[in-house]
């Protein structure tokens, strides 16, 4: 085995012209717990998912994580792939306990809202590989999976006050975690920041890092008729650009703008919205992208030569980790002076001269 601080995605970021660093093609809808093997006649290697609540296709995390399956695959017909569904938290140690006894050669745990089953289970089972996403490592034999979106969400609070034609912005999660809370703590900075250099006073609602008490969630990833009150309410206390992070539920901020014929905008996260919920495209003026895809898959294809990673990855805008997803059918409409501040935001990221101040902000190892 090797420790992998950093596992290299092959994206090349920019604002205008990004990789769309964790959109996959949408997982086959006809995989399932009995998943899909390689066939080439060597010797097979399995990699197994245990998803969190949401299923394979949530247009989140579950489905980016999966894509990173699908395309090891595609590049190593002798990985084996599966993955089983969680329905509520109670199926997280069955699950994982099930795939052990499957003899998966790696099993890869999605959502921080796992580590403690992951902890348990891989406690247990020293000899056996895991793998989580969003949270740092539970046990020795559990690689972490890590993301500093608080840097890519700066950039899209930047954007945000940058577009908002009332002054008034908005972020909401799906449930308060740290993988949640640290996008909308970007967010947040970069709205300041923008404020800050414009000498303006664009108001955030829903979320204020320096009291997270006050926070706006829909208690739930799934909820889309919640996702769609609550991005209601806060357009209707004058938000014009909201950015929800919630997975399925935040389709229906989708919905909400989508009735507001206009009036509302959106900042997706995860993946590029214009692919993992296309039908709400032309109100997306960007998306905060978490490059799974791409970290899962490298992970997988030196587990399946024998390389099985240790350690973490930490994704950061350096590395391409996390970014802003093209501004696509908004690219006319970002004037280019804006486009050129957020890539000196970026490199101010990069090079420290811009500070992320996030309590939940993840340093790279």
């Amino acid at each position: 085995m090797k420790t992998m601080h950093r596992l290299a995605p092959v994206a090349a970021l920019g604002v205008t012209a990004l990789l769309l660093a964790s959109c996959g093609d949408r997982p086959d809808d006809t995989s399932s717990s009995g998943g899909q093997t390689g066939g080439s006649g060597g010797d097979a290697f399995s990699a197994c998912m245990v998803l969190d609540t949401g299923g394979v296709d949530d247009r989140s995390f579950n489905e980016s994580s999966y894509a990173g399956f699908e395309q090891a695959k595609a590049e190593n017909p002798d990985i084996e792939i599966s993955y089983v569904p969680s329905n509520s938290d109670a199926d997280y140690v069955p699950n994982l306990n099930a795939e052990v006894a499957k003899g998966c050669g790696t099993i890869v745990a999605v959502g921080g809202l796992m580590k403690d089953a992951v902890a348990e289970v891989a406690q247990a089972n020293p000899d056996q590989a895991f793998a989580e996403i969003d949270s740092d490592a539970a046990a020795d034999n559990v690689y972490a999976f890590q993301y500093n979106t608080a840097e890519g969400g700066f950039l899209g609070g930047y954007l945000a006050a940058g577009m908002t034609k009332t002054g008034t912005v908005g972020t909401w999660g799906g449930i308060n975690i740290p993988p949640v809370t640290i996008y909308m703590d970007g967010f947040w900075e970069g709205v300041q920041y923008y404020n800050q250099q414009k000498g303006t006073s664009v108001k955030v609602l829903g979320w204020d890092e320096k009291n997270p008490d006050g926070g706006t969630f829909a208690n739930s990833f799934q909820d889309q008729g919640a996702g769609r009150s609550i991005t209601e309410t806060l357009a209707g206390q004058g938000a014009d650009v909201i950015m929800p992070v919630a997975g399925q539920a935040g389709l229906g901020a989708g919905a909400a703008a989508e009735a507001a014929g206009g009036a509302l905008n959106l900042i997706w996260v995860d993946t590029d919205g214009c692919q993992s919920a296309a039908q709400y495209c032309q109100y997306f003026i960007s998306s905060v992208t978490k490059n799974l895809t791409n970290a899962v898959k490298d992970y997988v294809l030196a587990a399946a030569e024998g390389d099985t990673p240790t350690g973490g990855y930490v994704g950061t805008l350096e590395n391409e980790g996390t970014g802003l997803a093209p501004f696509n059918q908004f690219d006319a409409k970002v004037p280019a002076e804006l486009k050129s501040e957020l890539e000196a935001v970026k490199a101010g990221i990069i090079d420290g001269s811009i500070e992320i101040t996030s309590p939940n902000a993840i340093q790279a190892s």
